[in-house]
């Protein structure tokens, strides 16, 4: 059975959809690790929480940092119940033009980060009984094809795939998984935690026009309700598997889905023609958009 108060462990906690889980938890009046980069960026909510919330260094590219943070915490609280991979960023720029050493760093952070974390968390998890990890993707991690953000949905991408897997692996030592998938929130994640490199003009028409579309301020998402939601959800006996938060992401999401199936269903003679035994060739299906 889980405990009454939980405790949670939160990276990124500083700012954005972290900051928001961080005060969501704490209100609901469960206790957090907090973790970010400037831990005195988390000053105000030591002085309005008291010892319910536990300021810790982290930069999650480094794997014993990792380690060393979640051990504080179990030390601290006695055990760690949520784990939230928040911590990441995107930066805009063609796939082309990127400079490969932005490139790996964003990677480094948004997939290793996570790999860090989660791997460090096992032997935690596993020494208590169990627990719940909570991977933040975005809904371009489902569906892909946002123009600029290559290294961003790339790493989206590889954490839903290592989720899959470590939910496979972990599912005896009662460890739960949860893939969040917001779209657009009321963020700095396209201000100032995002760099615009160089965009050629031919590609203005796709980058470009991304560009500008995340710039927009009349975003939907409220991160103070998403992250009410999250606490509620964690509570529950039966995570579902992905989360899209907001309505784009739902909309997206359930499309995507939608095309995905025709697609397989479409193709699914020529897809099963490949097996030894299985009647060969088949008609490929019509040739249209």
């Amino acid at each position: 059975m889980a405990p009454q108060t939980r405790t949670w462990f939160i990276t990124g906690s500083s700012r954005g959809l972290g900051r928001s889980l961080t005060v969501a938890a704490l209100e609901a009046g469960d206790q957090v690790a907090a973790t970010a980069r400037k831990p005195e960026q988390l000053a105000d909510l030591v002085e309005k929480f008291g010892d319910k919330v536990l300021p810790l260094a982290l930069d999650v590219t480094d794997a014993q940092a990792a380690a060393a943070a979640l051990g504080a915490a179990r030390d601290h609280f006695g055990r760690v119940d949520v784990i939230v991979n928040n911590a990441g960023y995107a930066n805009v720029a063609p796939v082309e033009t990127a400079p490969e050493d932005d490139f790996r760093r964003q990677f480094e952070t948004n997939f290793w980060g996570v790999y860090n974390v989660s791997k460090a968390a096992l032997p935690l998890l596993k020494a208590q009984g169990g627990g719940i990890v909570v991977q933040f993707s975005s809904i371009g991690g489902r569906v892909g094809g946002s123009a600029g953000l290559g290294s961003y949905q790339a790493a989206k991408f590889a954490i839903d795939g290592l989720t899959r897997v470590l939910a496979t692996e972990t599912a005896p030592f009662g460890i739960r998984y949860l893939v969040v998938e917001p779209s657009g929130f009321a963020t700095d994640w396209a201000g100032a935690s995002m760099d615009v490199q160089d965009i050629p003009p031919e590609y203005q028409a796709t980058v470009g026009a991304f560009n500008d579309q995340v710039r927009d301020s009349r975003t939907a998402g409220d991160p103070d309700r998403a992250a009410a939601i999250l606490v509620r959800v964690v509570k529950r006996d039966h995570l579902p598997t992905h989360l899209p938060l907001g309505a784009n992401a739902a909309r997206t999401a359930l499309d995507h889905s939608r095309r995905r199936t025709a697609v397989a269903e479409a193709w699914q003679a020529v897809s099963v023609s490949a097996d030894f035994g299985a009647r060969y060739p088949v008609a490929l299906p019509a040739d249209i958009a």
